[in-house]
């Protein structure tokens, strides 16, 4: 073969392959795709208002004193909160096993307890005032306000005479937002933890049956000589 064949193959050689090289060494590097983390795939809870640390504080030292003497079943707590305002949501339902908030709601107070805030509480029958300390969910029944839930007073003097006074939890149209834009406040009960219609039935049937109610106020007597806040465990079983 000739010099000059020998180039010219050279040059169409070159010809077919440098715009496909030039193209490969200017090309930018290809990104390592990753696998999304696992914390992203997890599902974002959207409810995680917990009570304030305080009240939370005490409310499990209550719950634990009551667990250890076997007044409770399961690791379900409910939290009311009556410091607050009727027109906050200050009711929780937790799952302390698995550190979830299951229900955050609206509750309203005794109307013989205060307007929009809870001042007063009482343990006796035709007070129409709410009553703090630590309760026990019974069974449940229907009544004259509809699917109601019993609540049994561990606390002697505090409110141990709930089950006569019939303080129940139970659903009222008067908690929601309409009566609060209407009233300025939720409506008032005759001293029950009253929910809204819509919820009521879900959270009833989720705490029926033996689990514990922790109801705070800073009244400070009580919060001096709860049992359950003072623990001893022989004194709880025996009330």
């Amino acid at each position: 073969m000739s010099r000059a064949v020998v180039v010219w193959l050279g040059l169409v050689v070159l010809a077919m392959t440098t715009p496909f090289d030039a193209h490969a060494r200017s090309r930018p590097p290809q990104r390592t795709l990753r696998r999304p983390s696992i914390r992203s795939q997890v599902p974002i809870a959207t409810n995680t208002v917990w009570p304030r640390q305080e009240v939370m504080d005490l409310a499990v030292r209550a719950y634990r004193c009551g667990r250890d003497a076997g007044a409770f079943d399961g690791s379900l707590l409910t939290v009311i909160d009556y410091s607050l305002p009727s027109t906050e949501k200050r009711l929780w339902v937790l799952d302390l096993a698995r550190r979830r908030v299951l229900f955050h709601e609206l509750v309203a107070h005794g109307e013989g307890s205060g307007e929009n805030y809870a001042v007063e509480f009482s343990n006796e029958p035709g007070s129409r005032q709410s009553s703090i300390g630590v309760f026990r969910t019974e069974d449940v029944y229907r009544g004259g306000n509809g699917y109601s839930l019993r609540l049994a007073g561990l606390e002697p003097g505090v409110n141990d005479l709930a089950m006569e006074r019939r303080i129940v939890m139970h659903g009222a149209p008067y908690v929601s937002a309409r009566a609060v834009n209407a009233l300025g406040r939720l409506g008032r009960s005759w001293g029950c933890p009253a929910l809204p219609s819509g919820i009521s039935g879900r959270v009833i049937d989720r705490i029926k049956g033996g689990s514990a109610v922790f109801a705070y106020y800073p009244d400070q007597r009580w919060l001096r000589t709860s049992r359950y806040l003072k623990c001893s465990v022989v004194n709880v079983a025996s009330r």
